[in-house]
């Protein structure tokens, strides 16, 4: 064990961690809040900056929290990063990491950083089961779970294997076994738990066997379970990954529930019912399949589509821009309210599901590829009066960039799920003539440090 130092936590960073400083070094301390005085082992040190594990709290913040979860903390499960911090200051600290973020990777002078919007549903505040889209592991013994934190994959796998608890074919994983998730929306969790009973049974169930009394084989072994529900409909899907692609050895048979295995292709084979559910948000029905993008919040994406309306504000007679629009949220929401809508997806089940979702709409186009590649076809008097993008965590980037500057959309809306990609992207945006209006971060997953931002710009007179 090295030696332990005291530290005053003094900020937050992108990932999650608290801030400090050791003899002119960052030091990032999980677990910890800013303004906190703690004592720390430093378990990695770099050059510019070095990583602590928190051992013990001298003075702790009056925003530490008891967290609810038996799962959570060092070592555990890795699904939540914030449990020990009161609700209200987790809105505070994601609003400083957007901010943070802005000025130093987007220079950006003064963010115009809003308030993050906490989400709330019928029964109050959604600050615990709000997800509608969970994926679980297995650990080598079968047991459903989630990546447990702080431990690599190549420890996990030569750990597994000195205990010799690795299953033939069974990846190496580092999971723990989960029995509830308190993040995961009330249809989730009974899917979790029916799928705990359905494995639980069939671990004692005799060994099938073929007609002449010959085993049929090793058991299957599953590898992943994507659970997914429509919170507006009541659909429920579960997506299997197992090795060598063989179907589950159990299905949930007390609950109403799809169930699809994935291919080594990628692609779903339906096992029960469609490969699909139906979700509704802002009136609109969207079917979802299997290996289809959603937001994983529904509440969170109706929140955003009502701000998404309100931001871009039509008229009712623009040519909106979709881009990565997915099975169509955004622009199939504000179809009615723009003359047109060019949308543009790269993922061809996510085309389907779009095309399929726009059945009902005359206003509606949709390119199927890359979004720089598609917008590199338009002539420069393609007009477009209206943006929308959520790109992936990787962000738009450079050429995206430079096709909407080229193109003059003179009001753009961007989805961020990064605030460090966002950063990046809006340097870009304002090199290319943009103004940054506003950033409204809306909170889509409390209890971790994830944030998802909608950020305004707007391109300068000068740059049309």
């Amino acid at each position: 064990m090295n030696p332990t130092i005291t530290v005053n936590l003094t900020g937050i960073a992108h990932g999650g961690e608290a801030i400090g400083y050791h003899q002119g070094k960052i030091l990032f301390v999980p677990y910890a809040i800013p303004g906190e005085t703690v004592q720390v082992e430093i378990i990695e040190e770099k050059p510019r900056w070095a990583r602590a594990r928190l051992v013990r709290v001298l003075k702790p913040s009056p925003d530490r929290a008891l967290p609810p979860c038996p799962y959570f903390g060092p070592g555990q499960c890795s699904g939540c990063q914030w449990q020990h911090i009161a609700y209200a200051r987790q809105l505070e600290l994601k609003a400083q990491v957007v901010a943070d973020q802005l000025h130093r990777l987007g220079h950006v002078a003064q963010p115009p950083v809003l308030e993050p919007i906490a989400l709330a549903g019928e029964e109050g505040l959604l600050d615990f089961r709000y997800r509608n889209h969970a994926q679980l592991a297995t650990d080598a013994r079968g047991r459903l779970g989630y990546v447990r934190e702080g431990v690599t994959q190549e420890g996990a796998k030569g750990e597994m294997r000195r205990q010799g608890v690795r299953a033939p074919g069974q990846p190496a994983q580092d999971v723990i076994a989960v029995d509830e998730c308190l993040l995961l929306h009330p249809l989730l969790d009974e899917m979790h738990g029916a799928l705990l009973t359905g494995i639980a049974e069939a671990d004692a169930a005799e060994p099938e066997t073929t007609d002449d009394d010959a085993p049929a084989g090793p058991p299957v072994i599953v590898r992943r379970i994507n659970l997914r529900a429509g919170v507006n409909t009541g659909q429920r899907l579960l997506a299997f990954e197992t090795v060598g692609d063989r179907p589950p050895g159990f299905l949930v048979e007390e609950l109403p529930v799809r169930c699809v295995v994935r291919r080594r292709d990628g692609a779903y084979e339906g096992l029960v019912g469609e490969p699909w559910i139906e979700e509704q948000v802002a009136g609109r029905t969207f079917r979802v399949s299997a290996n289809s993008f959603f937001q994983a919040n529904t509440v969170g994406a109706e929140v955003m589509v009502e701000l998404a309306a309100e931001l871009l504000a039509p008229q009712g007679h623009e040519t909106l821009l979709d881009g990565y629009c997915g099975v169509g949220l955004f622009g199939l929401s504000l179809a009615d309210r723009v003359g047109q809508v060019i949308a543009v997806e790269e993922a061809e089940v996510a085309c389907e599901d779009f095309a399929w979702n726009a059945r009902d709409l005359d206003n509606v186009t949709l390119h199927e590829g890359a979004l720089e590649e598609v917008l590199a076809t338009l002539d420069a008097d393609q007009r477009i009066d209206l943006a929308i993008i959520d790109p992936p965590r990787s962000g738009a980037g450079p050429e995206v960039v430079e096709h909407l500057a080229r193109l003059a959309v003179p009001k753009l809306l961007y989805v961020s799920c990064d605030p460090a990609t966002l950063a990046r992207d809006a340097a870009l945006l304002l090199a290319a003539g943009y103004h940054l209006a506003q950033v409204q971060p809306v909170d889509m997953f409390p209890q971790t440090y994830f944030v998802e931002s909608l950020a305004l710009f707007h391109l300068a007179a000068s740059a049309k």
